[in-house]
């Protein structure tokens, strides 16, 4: 009965022994570091890969995630500097980039990065005018970040970034806001309306002013093309004239020219005696009409 009891014991013991042994080895991931203990002091920092540990006085006591963290900021009332009540939730981005101080440096540096956020967030807030905490969301994310930097450097955390998601003012101030917003672009829109009339009576008018050039041109050119035509056309009748003059005269100092143009003169000098013959004219006619030499002295024409 004592040997069964003693192998039993001895077995419990082997058992106990190997089951340390075998939680002595230990493999740590990609991007995590294992704080080390040995005899409830810090000894060393396991990095990625196969380690083994010794039974009984060496002991895992943190473990430490290298990779970024985000973690929600839940939301609070703050108030701005006129006064008025926000609401204000954001994100933080943040690494541990010394396992040994975000260990033993602070007890939870989540919960202190969030704190510290919140209160730097209500004192930066607290400086601003409600319609400045709107278009500097950027520069209040820039100034969170720095301080909680600057504190989070002990804790061997870096804060990346931290965003604000969501700036929620009273319903009251939110629908006065939506006025103010919903006035302001019908007035852009009055103005733009009324810019867009004004540019185009602007084209209108020059417009019109650009026609009636167009058609003074048109008509002064119309003008000077008719004075041109009729100046060419008198130009022509004059040249035409003057050659048939020089081709008659040519024609009369020729032989017998003489004597067709007395011709010529005498017939519509009888024509036009003829028409005289209406009763009622009187016609006084000196000489002898039959002798048509004589009365073609008066042309000085000789035969």
């Amino acid at each position: 009965m004592d040997n069964i009891l003693f192998l039993i014991i001895v077995g419990g013991l082997f058992l106990y022994i190997l089951v340390a042994l075998i939680r002595s080895l230990r493999l740590v991931p990609a991007r995590t570091e294992f704080i080390i203990e040995r005899f409830g002091r810090y000894h060393k920092t396991l990095q990625a890969g196969f380690h083994f540990l010794i039974p009984f006085i060496e002991k895992v006591a943190f473990t430490q995630d290298l990779k970024e963290h985000t973690m929600d900021v839940p939301p609070q009332t703050c108030f701005t500097k006129d006064e008025i009540q926000v609401e204000v939730d954001g994100v933080i981005y943040l690494q541990v980039f010394d396992s040994q101080k975000a260990s033993y440096g602070i007890t939870d540096f989540q919960y202190a990065a969030i704190q510290l956020a919140q209160t730097t967030t209500r004192a930066i807030i607290g400086t601003l005018e409600l319609d400045r905490t709107f278009e500097e969301r950027e520069a209040i994310s820039a100034k969170v970040v720095s301080v909680l930097d600057s504190a989070a450097a002990k804790w061997g955390v870096r804060i990346l970034r931290f965003e604000i998601k969501n700036l929620t003012p009273p319903e009251s101030v939110r629908q006065s806001m939506e006025k103010q917003v919903t006035a302001e672009r019908n007035r852009r829109a009055i103005l733009e309306k009324s810019v867009g009339e004004k540019q185009s009576l602007i084209n209108t008018s020059e417009g019109q002013m650009h026609e009636l050039i167009n058609n003074s041109e048109g008509e002064m050119q119309k003008r000077i093309n008719e004075a041109s035509g009729k100046a060419s056309e008198i130009l022509a009748l004059g040249e035409a004239t003057a050659e048939s003059i020089k081709k008659i005269a040519g024609a009369i100092s020729g032989p017998g020219g003489r004597s067709a143009v007395n011709l010529e003169l005498g017939q519509k000098y009888i024509r036009s005696l003829s028409k005289l013959k209406n009763p009622g004219n009187n016609v006084i006619m000196g000489g002898n009409l039959a002798d048509m030499k004589e009365m073609l002295k008066g042309l000085d024409i000789e035969f």
